[in-house]
């Protein structure tokens, strides 16, 4: 159950970063899932190392949000070079 509420917090991640990017986006909601999950993730990662962190306490959404944003503009990227 753990794994699935993981999940579903992610898709909602994701599915916010979509809406705050501008742009069309190649990927379907298995897209946003991945790039909310690795938001997350990430998100985490930039808590922990601003100081605003400590221990073992997740992101929390905002953050979480901000990484997966940072990926989505660093994909979109990606995916912009590999079309020309």
């Amino acid at each position: 159950m753990h794994l699935l509420m993981f999940l579903l917090f992610g898709l909602i991640v994701g599915a916010v970063s979509r809406l705050l990017v501008p742009g069309r986006e190649p990927g379907g909601w298995g897209t946003s899932l991945i790039v909310g999950v690795l938001g997350s993730f990430v998100g985490g990662f930039l808590s922990r190392a601003l100081g605003f962190s400590t221990g073992e306490k997740p992101a929390g959404f905002l953050l979480s949000v901000v990484g997966a944003i940072v990926l989505l503009v660093a994909y979109h990227a990606v995916q912009r070079r590999a079309s020309t």
